[in-house]
């Protein structure tokens, strides 16, 4: 079994326990575990078998151990498969439903019966919910406004999650019999925060056969169609993935054609029109027949365009830069040189301070920037002043055994608090290199209210950056209501840098904002809110949305060195 299946199966184990009201410090305990098992990657099974799992993977307990084992030995948890029997399993939809944690769901379990968001609603139309204790009228609209937000969001998924699923799909295709080529393609490979179906695409003489492996696969739970060319299936958890076959000859079309978005789609025909051809998913097609197009930058430049990247094809400004050509280069992961806003066990991470510098020199960066929570965030463990001293002298120490090859920047990730104000005082926010300005408390203050307040705190000299800007947790949370355009442009003035926060969860600051962001002169941060050793490769979502807002390297403070960030760092907090 693979890291991200057991670090999933961690994950739900510690939902559950919350939805039965256990003790808290053990429920965590089981995220936690999620968190530090994601960033080993691979099988686990040589781990287990060799001892290594405990020393190599800090953080897991004996119990949680065990667990563990017996996942990758069995491929099953029995404890877990006790809980979901014990819990009706519309329970855990609950939670997709803005503001409902597991003590309002259980409670309300409890107190009317409700088992799934069908029955949320029907008691919260009722009124019913209004006369709980603890709940009320305000907190029963929230509710419906958040079953509202549930149901337009559907049934998509997040893109880590679709990485996950169609991983498995894409290496079994690959490996079959005459397949010459496979690609993932729709808003996948654009990048897309969330995403409602899988699509693949491969080239193969003979689709038929692979077509019949495909739907035979064992992620496939329900087979939903299967022609010659064309397989649709239910995989577990109920995603849609499509499988396309084409001729080798055909493949470069139908790669840029289900690759989308349609409205590039319906301008790139519109273009080759113009020319006198015809393009289709299958063929560029002129007056003397076929062109051959061994590539999609073939494609693109019988169109009189330079390549155009994935993440850009929304026809939103991509078919200009392309015709002016060449596109800019947009920002690589290998662009990258560290990271700021990671958390240790300093406050709610899962890693020391030592663990999270190593994982991130494993990955090739050269220097980290730690920004735990600040002393408001009690539920986080936030640092108090005494502690971020003590913090200080634990990172000098650090760097003097690093020497020149690595740093640990010291940062802090300062509450904003409701009225603007951060969380200490300012000869506190002096002694870090950069300070990371997040909205955690008070999401529903009215519109202007929120935007005065953000604003208020960019402009504040000592704060380097902003924090996951509008607060939106993808497909669980919508966006607190926030001018973001003044905030850019509130940002812009002052000169401080917006994070593009990399979570899987968050990817906030989202592409057009980014882009807004970019043409305001702001410079950027890719942040992955890493929380343990393995969220650092969130980054690469990070670098999604940033390729998504035509961001390059040079966009972003990240890519520069150790020593050119230092410089820059020094000059923002004495602007």
């Amino acid at each position: 079994m693979l890291a991200d299946d057991v670090a999933r199966l961690l994950d739900e184990m510690g939902t559950l326990l919350e939805l039965q009201g256990e003790n808290p410090f053990r429920c965590r305990a089981y995220h936690t575990a999620a968190d530090a098992v994601r960033g080993v990657g691979g099988d686990l099974l040589d781990m287990v078998s060799s001892g290594r799992l405990a020393a190599e993977v800090p953080g897991i307990g004996e119990t949680i151990q065990s667990k563990i084992t017996q996942l990758v030995t069995t491929g099953r948890l029995t404890a877990l498969e006790e809980l979901r029997e014990q819990m009706p399993a519309g329970l855990v939809a609950l939670l997709r439903v803005p503001g409902l944690g597991p003590k309002k769901i259980k409670a309300l379990h409890e107190a009317l019966a409700i088992t799934s968001l069908a029955d949320l609603r029907r008691v919260a139309e009722s009124g019913a919910i209004a006369g709980l204790k603890g709940f009320g009228a305000k907190t029963q609209q929230k509710i419906l406004e958040g079953l509202d937000f549930v149901e337009s969001s559907g049934d998509r998924i997040l893109q880590s999650t679709a990485l996950r699923l169609v991983a498995p799909i894409v290496e079994a295709v690959r490996k079959a019999p005459g397949v010459e080529q496979v690609e993932v393609c729709g808003s996948l490979r654009r990048r897309l925060e969330t995403i409602g179906d899988l699509d693949v695409l491969f080239a193969a003489d003979d689709p038929a056969p692979v077509l019949d492996r495909f739907v035979a696969l064992p992620e496939v739970a329900g087979v939903l169609a299967h022609g010659p060319t064309k397989a649709s299936v239910r995989l577990a958890g109920g995603v849609q993935c499509d499988l396309r076959g084409v001729t080798p000859e055909q493949f470069t079309f139908a790669l840029h054609y289900f690759t989308g978005s349609k409205a590039h789609n319906i301008a790139m025909r519109r273009r080759a029109i113009a020319r006198g051809l015809r393009l289709n998913e299958y063929a560029l097609e002129g007056s003397e027949g076929p062109l051959a197009c061994r590539s999609e930058a073939e494609l693109f430049e019988a169109l009189g365009l330079d390549f155009i990247p994935p993440e850009l094809r929304e026809d939103h400004g991509e078919f200009d830069l392309a015709e002016r050509g060449p596109i800019p280069p947009l920002i690589e992961r290998s662009d990258l040189r560290g990271t700021f806003h990671c958390h240790t066990d300093w406050s709610d991470g899962g890693n020391t301070l030592l663990e999270m510098a190593e994982a991130a020199r494993q990955r090739g960066l050269s220097y980290l920037g730690i920004a735990d929570h600040s002393r408001s965030a009690g539920y986080a463990n936030g640092l108090s002043i005494d502690r971020v001293r003590r913090q200080w002298d634990e990172i000098d120490a650090l760097n003097e055994t690093f020497g020149r090859e690595f740093r640990l920047f010291k940062g802090i990730e300062c509450d904003i608090l409701p009225d603007g104000s951060l969380d200490y005082p300012d000869e506190v926010l002096e002694g870090f290199d950069y300070v990371v300005a997040s909205v955690h408390s008070s999401f529903g203050q009215a519109r202007q209210v929120m935007t005065d307040r953000i604003v208020r705190a960019v402009r504040h000299p000592l704060v380097t950056m902003l924090g996951h800007p509008s607060g939106r947790l993808l497909l669980r949370r919508d966006a607190y209501a926030v001018d973001l355009d003044a905030v850019i442009d509130a940002a812009a003035e002052a000169g401080t840098m917006i994070e593009i926060n990399a979570n899987p969860h968050r990817l906030d600051l989202d592409a057009p904002h980014a882009r807004r962001a970019r043409e305001r002169g702001i410079t950027l941060v890719i942040n992955p809110d890493a929380h343990a050793t393995g969220g650092l490769d969130d980054l690469e979502f990070g670098i999604g949305v940033a390729r998504r807002a035509g961001l390059s390297p040079e966009h972003v403070l990240n890519t520069a060195n150790c020593s050119e960030v230092a410089r820059r760092l020094k000059k923002t907090s004495s602007r």
